[in-house]
């Protein structure tokens, strides 16, 4: 009887061979995905995806395997582990999301003569437009349609249709700006 294929790549990815780790990867990376996808609402899908959490995971598990020295004794024990920590992986992101969740309303649902009352001053209009130009400069000149329809008020299924992209796409592109944004020292600063 052969020993399962993953048996020789767990004994090398045990061995620290980066190789393995990326095959061990994609052999699991479908399964785990499922194993999000079907607890994900679709109500967070515009939060994370379940690639995110499987990245995340994986990190965190090469990391063990190359500082902590994890051992397993076969791929049903390293399986079992990967389902259990991409588990809780998933509950800590929705507990993240969760109160954002509860204070987001449809925009359908706000009133629009709300929003379009107020005046703004002139500093708030002057630091929404430093904003904005910091925007475009992070923004990879590919994305910046994406940004210039988001400006315009356009969901992401909108924009996904306009620009011939997939929706998860379309929200990965905004949230991969945001993280640059959040980490931009001009924009925490305000210069």
């Amino acid at each position: 009887m052969s020993p399962h294929p993953l048996e020789d790549l767990l004994e090398r990815l045990s061995n620290g061979d980066a190789e393995a780790a990326e095959q061990v990867f994609r052999a699991y990376e479908p399964y785990l995905r499922k194993v999000v996808r079907r607890q994900l609402p679709g109500q967070l899908r515009a939060k994370f995806d379940s690639i995110d959490v499987v990245q995340s995971v994986w990190v965190d598990v090469l990391q063990g395997f190359r500082e902590a020295g994890w051992r397993f004794p076969d791929v049903d024990h390293l399986r079992a582990f990967l389902v259990k920590v991409t588990r809780n992986r998933f509950i800590d992101r929705v507990r993240k999301h969760h109160k954002a969740l509860e204070h987001e309303q449809p925009l359908e649902k706000t009133d629009p003569a709300g929003l379009l009352d107020r005046q703004d001053r002139p500093s708030a209009l002057a630091q929404a437009d430093e904003l904005w130009q910091r925007m475009l400069d992070l923004c990879v000149p590919e994305h910046r349609p994406v940004l210039e329809l988001k400006r315009q008020g356009l969901s992401a299924p909108d924009i996904a249709r306009r620009l011939g992209l997939h929706e998860d796409s379309v929200r990965r592109i905004l949230r991969n700006l945001a993280r640059h944004l959040a980490v931009d020292p001009a924009a925490r600063n305000g210069s």
